[in-house]
C-alpha cells in the first residue's frame, strides 16, 4: 500500500521554514555544531539539517529533541496554542446565560 502524502498549505510551509531558520540561528548563536546537536539529540546530522530547513516530513518529536539539544529550548513548545483567542471566543458564544440572577 502506498504511503499517503500529506498536503502542506503554503502558509504552513512558510511558517515551518521560518521556524527552521530560527532554530539554525539559535544553534549558530550558541556556537554549537550540527554534529554536536545530532549527538546530543541522538539523531543523524541529516535530520538536524532537515529541521533547520523546516522540512514538513520531520516528526514533531525530532524538532523537540533538537530544541532540547540547544540547551533546553524545548520548553518553548509550551507556547504553541497557549493563547487560543478564537477558541475562547467560540467557547464563550456557546455558553448559556441565565435569564434571572440566582437567589
Amino acid at each position: 500500500m502506498a504511503k499517503k502524502k500529506t498536503v502542506i498549505m503554503p502558509g504552513t510551509d512558510k511558517i515551518l521554514k521560518q521556524m527552521g531558520a530560527q532554530i539554525r540561528l539559535a544553534r549558530l548563536r550558541r556556537d554549537i555544531s550540527v554534529e554536536l546537536v545530532a549527538e546530543r539529540a541522538g539523531i543523524s546530522r541529516t535530520s538536524v539539517w532537515a529541521v533547520e530547513k523546516g522540512s514538513p516530513s520531520v516528526a514533531i518529536g525530532i524538532y523537540a529533541v533538537v530544541l532540547h539539544a540547544l540547551n533546553g529550548m524545548d520548553k518553548d513548545l509550551l507556547l504553541v496554542a497557549k493563547d487560543d483567542v478564537l477558541g475562547r471566543k467560540l467557547q464563550d458564544l456557546g455558553l448559556e446565560t441565565r435569564k434571572r440572577a440566582s437567589k
